[in-house]
């Protein structure tokens, strides 16, 4: 039997951040209580590379083969290939399902907003959780509001900002999966869906 794959933008081309994708990915599923039945982590460099990756997956029949990647806009249409379509001008491989198909919304970093715990934790003295976007939406804050208000809300800290590829996936890794399930529709889907 093919073990599930899962592409995921993300992880850069250097191998230690290729392996924090992976620990961080880890991590959450296996809080969100997959452990055992987790798909493997591959990690694409850019969503385009995660969607060639996925694309050729399914070529090569591995129907079992899932892709998550940032939405970068709000999701306005009921379905992650419509989006992707009308986004990105990508189309749905013929032999794969919407249930395939996950979108991060609008970014990863979406999710840190609903979990501020996790984020103080990481940060530690200094973090400021009154420099983050408020909305309790978090699917609606944009992509450039929520990376201002974690460079903001890190200035103080003892790393005094937020660097993507030094912390996104060790974040990732401390969230708790039940709180993305409560804020974040996309979120709860991808999770239901690993299950």
């Amino acid at each position: 039997m093919v073990s599930a794959r899962l592409y995921v933008e993300g992880g850069g081309n250097a191998k230690r951040l290729r392996t924090d994708c992976r620990r961080g990915f880890a991590k959450f599923m296996e809080k969100a209580g997959l452990a055992g039945a987790m798909p493997k982590v591959i990690p694409c460099e850019s969503r385009n590379d995660a969607y060639d990756s996925f694309k050729t997956a399914m070529i090569d029949g591995n129907g079992s083969a899932l892709l998550l990647v940032d939405a970068e806009i709000p999701v306005t249409l009921p379905g992650p290939w419509q989006h992707l379509k009308a986004s990105d001008n990508w189309d749905r491989p013929a032999n794969a399902t919407d249930a395939q198909c996950h979108l991060m919304v609008q970014i990863m970093e979406s999710w840190f907003l609903a979990d501020l715990d996790a984020l103080a934790s990481f940060y530690g003295t200094g973090f400021r959780r009154q420099a983050l976007p408020r909305n309790p939406d978090i699917e609606s804050v944009t992509k450039q509001e929520v990376l201002n208000g974690l460079a903001q809300a890190a200035r103080g800290t003892k790393k005094r900002d937020y660097n993507k590829g030094r912390d996104s996936f060790e974040i990732l890794g401390k969230l708790d999966p039940d709180k993305i399930r409560q804020s974040s529709g996309w979120g709860n889907r991808f999770i239901r869906g690993l299950s």
